[in-house]
């Protein structure tokens, strides 16, 4: 299919881009029906050009009576104020807690006038305090109601996916605004809507709502505020039948940014899953099968009237690797294929420097925002499974910096603590730390950057070989042994019981267990992290001054025959054609040498 790019006004650019681009982030969601082992997959890159890729840990604690927590808004750390603390809150290990409970988010703005300048807490706070809150996705939704609820929705609107050892959910909420009386917001708290993404089922976000109709009497399956439609139809957003009301439209109206730059990795994601073909079931609720390319119109902003479906089902069982190379993409093989114009340079880098617009003659142009992108912080993949006790059951894949070019290392939820490389504190955006996942990562991916093509393959064979490792054969591994330990520790708990008729089990019987885990990860995440901190070394070695050095099966570098020092042969591999056929049309006059 021809590509093409659309050209709109520099003032709707101006107004449209800003909206989509604030914190772009993606997350893909996987039911345990379409898991190839019967997990639920979340995964996340927490894309911003000034968050820092560390791993949030807090152990599980008791806490007094009268205690009180101090929220910080997780973009700027300004404070929100001060709310009351619980009796007990659960570990949490990044977005997931010890019983396997999974948050992560997209941001979507939405009505402007909804956000509420008063409220006391955010987005971000939402998802780590439930986390220490909640068991399960279902009591997560209420939590995060109630919080804000009680005391203000501090941002703007969201999309969270929210998913345990058994089922997952899709959350979107926003604000209610301002409306000062006596020095109070009358209007305090959120609109949401939650749908459960059915068994067997698959779903995508990516900072733009995704909920339109849902079913208002099905509470298995559809929660919703009380005031979802009416609140809608007080400020003007709706004036129909309740049975026509779409979340969506009414909260966060689609527009040619949100959708270019959002749907659109929604859509990519389906179209990798489900090998191109789309699989639903339509509002009448007739099975449906379209292909992908069918919704290119909607998502490429050419027609705004489309959509693309909320739950899709793949033709096939998905892996935890699977989701992880999703997150890796670049619309490759698509129209919107970014390495595939002139925009790649002569290496087909499938990346664009931001700001996200260019005008050329009056007419502005877009650069397209995948999956993958350069800023990201930190991004994972959140593994639960019900097969498995919860102290072996939650597995956090978790990286740093661009997902196309780092690698996911496992952190099971129950870990006593975390490794050096991904510690919080250890580095900031502002301070580099030679012992930082993080920096290490970034150093990588932006010396991939100048020669891409090349270099990120070289990488990504690496990153293949280290995950199907880890992800097919050694968390596998780990799991039989730990579940062993498990069931030698409940024999001797039960004998316990019934000798003293109790039902109350500690968990410190399990603390070699948990020891057994932790000492995995720790030993896993820094003998990964040696051997990439040796690969941006390899990587300047054999890719310097745009020469590609040779190596033999075992990875060394071809020397000379009369020298160890020397490469034996020096290979260049120069520029892509697209990039040769450009030049030479645009400055062709110039640089053309005479024929002989």
């Amino acid at each position: 299919m021809k590509k093409s790019l659309l050209k709109f006004t520099l003032a709707t650019a101006a107004l449209l881009l800003g909206a989509a681009v604030a914190r772009p982030c993606t997350n893909v969601i996987i039911s345990r029906g379409a898991s190839t082992d019967g997990s639920v997959l979340v995964s996340y890159a927490a894309d911003s050009h000034t968050l820092f890729g560390e791993l949030y840990y807090r152990p599980a604690k008791d806490w007094k009576a009268g205690s009180t927590l101090q929220i910080y808004d997780w973009d700027s750390n300004k404070p929100l104020g001060v709310i009351e603390q619980v009796p007990h809150t659960f570990q949490t290990v990044g977005n997931m807690n010890e019983h396997q409970l999974i948050i992560t988010e997209t941001t979507w703005g939405g009505r402007a006038e909804l956000e509420d300048k008063t409220g006391g807490i955010d987005y971000g706070s939402l998802i780590y305090i439930t986390l220490q809150r909640a068991k399960t996705a279902r009591e997560a939704i209420q939590t995060i109601v109630s919080l804000a609820n009680e005391y203000g929705y501090a941002s703007e609107g969201e999309t969270f996916s929210i998913a345990d050892k058994n089922e997952a959910w899709i959350m979107e909420l926003i604000g209610k605004g301002t409306n000062m009386r006596n020095g109070y917001n009358t209007q305090k708290g959120i609109v949401w809507v939650a749908m459960r993404v059915p068994d067997g089922a698959i779903c995508a976000h990516a900072n733009q709502a995704r909920i339109g109709k849902f079913p208002m009497n099905d509470p298995e399956n559809c929660l919703y505020a009380p005031d979802v439609i009416s609140f809608a139809r007080r400020k003007g957003y709706f004036d129909g039948e309740d049975k026509d009301f779409s979340f969506k439209k009414a909260y966060c109206p689609v527009d040619f940014g949100t959708v270019r730059g959002c749907d659109a990795r929604a859509w990519s994601a389906f179209n990798i899953l489900t090998d191109g073909w789309f699989s639903f079931y339509d509002e009448k609720g007739n099975a449906v099968t379209r292909d992908a390319y069918t919704y290119l119109d909607y998502v490429m902003g050419r027609n705004l009237e489309g959509d693309i479906p909320l739950f899709v089902f793949p033709r096939k069982k998905i892996g935890v690797k699977d989701v992880a190379d999703v997150m890796r993409d670049h619309y490759e093989g698509t129209p919107m294929d970014m390495t595939q114009d002139i925009g790649a340079g002569g290496n087909a880098l499938p990346y664009r420097w931001r700001p996200m617009e260019f005008t050329v003659e009056g007419s502005t142009y877009v650069n397209e925002r995948a999956i993958a992108t350069q800023q990201t912080g930190f991004w994972m993949v959140g593994q639960a499974r019900n097969y498995v006790p919860d102290v072996v059951g939650g597995i956090l894949w978790f990286g740093t910096d661009d997902a196309a070019t780092s690698y996911l290392t496992p952190i099971y939820t129950s870990v006593t603590k975390v490794p050096e490389c991904f510690r919080e504190g250890n580095g900031d955006r502002l301070h580099y730390s030679p012992t930082a996942s993080f920096w290490v990562n970034n150093r990588i991916s932006n010396a991939c950057y100048k020669m891409y093509n090349q270099m990120a393959p070289y990488v990504r064979e690496r990153i293949d070989r280290f995950e199907v490792e880890q992800m097919e054969h050694r968390t596998h591994s780990v799991d039989s042994m730990a579940v062993v330990m498990y069931n030698q520790v409940v024999v001797k708990l039960q004998k316990k019981l019934e000798s003293k008729h109790d039902t109350m089990v500690s968990a410190k019987p399990f603390a070699k267990i948990v020891k057994y885990v932790t000492n995995y990860c720790m030993d896993t995440a820094e003998q990964q992290f040696d051997k990439w901190k040796n690969l941006e070394v390899e990587l300047l070695v054999k890719f310097m001054d745009g020469n590609v050095l040779p190596q033999d099966e075992d990875g060394r570098f071809i020397h000379a025959k009369y020298s160890e020092g020397m490469p034996a042969k020096v290979e260049q591999p120069g520029y892509t054609d697209l990039w040769k056929e450009t030049v030479a049309r645009e400055h062709g006059m110039t640089i053309r040498a005479p024929k002989q």
